[in-house]
């Protein structure tokens, strides 16, 4: 069965499901450097707990998402924020900086978020961002592209992401007018606080939507398959994530 479904956020599932993404954010921010004053934009902001982090250091700081759940949420804790998709930026050198963390990999037009953020910065301006890298949830991505195949589920919604390596964000990068400062790719295993379930609920909820009243059972599949990799013998899960983080500069 194939499906269009777009993947929906909402700030309450979120915070129950998902905090440990922006919380494990503090690392990116340190490498964003904010400073009092600077013109900051926050792409995928989320529900905004990061951009008022950097708000909090005088920067003046806009977030955008896609989300307007998530948009209100950044906007109840003080922070100007705005429904706007990352791949179709409208900003022009307004930005002494640009952050992202957690957000890249879900917009799949590389090119097209490299070239509004390029437009949105002014000449020598920075991009600094986290993301899904090359390798990230493989385990995850192969089950759900297994179980896919086996229900009749169109496997565009198990791996909806882009995970690109270094060297081809890199070149991303570089053919739209940055010079790349820093690039990385970071191996972390990451702790699901409400297991494999909860993330599968906040993250992948397209795909067991798909499967109707047969979801539950998809789920129970899912964690079959993958507790022998990612569930410890105490119960815990662990994701195996693997970031890709950058520093870039406006040429």
């Amino acid at each position: 069965m194939e499906t269009t479904e777009a993947q929906v956020w909402t700030a309450k599932v979120y915070d129950a499901n998902a905090r440990f993404v922006s919380d494990l954010g503090a690392d990116v921010v340190a490498w964003l450097a904010p400073q009092a004053g600077e013109r900051i934009l926050d792409l995928g902001c989320g529900d905004g707990a990061l951009t008022a982090v950097i708000a909090a250091t005088g920067a003046e700081v806009m977030g955008v998402d896609g989300s307007a759940d998530f948009v209100a949420a950044t906007q109840a804790r003080g922070v100007r924020a705005e429904v706007m998709d990352g791949q179709a930026l409208t900003f022009d050198g307004m930005f002494d900086a640009v952050f992202s963390n957690a957000a890249l990999h879900w917009m799949t037009d590389a090119k097209a978020v490299i070239a509004g953020v390029h437009r949105a910065l002014t000449p020598g301006g920075r991009f600094v961002a986290e993301c899904g890298g090359h390798g990230n949830v493989a385990s995850i991505v192969t089950a759900l592209r297994a179980l896919g195949d086996r229900h009749g589920i169109d496997a565009a919604l198990a791996d909806p992401w882009f995970f690109p390596s270094v060297d081809e964000y890199e070149g991303l990068l570089t053919a739209g007018g940055f010079v790349v400062d820093e690039i990385v790719l970071i191996p972390r295993p990451t702790r699901l606080p409400t297991g494999l379930a909860g993330w599968l609920e906040t993250f992948r909820a397209p795909f067991f939507h798909a499967a109707g009243d047969k979801a539950d059972d998809l789920l129970a599949e899912a964690e079959a398959l993958l507790a022998p990799a990612l569930r410890e013998a105490s119960g815990v899960w662990t994701a195996d994530y693997v970031r890709l983080r950058f520093k870039a500069r406006r040429v």
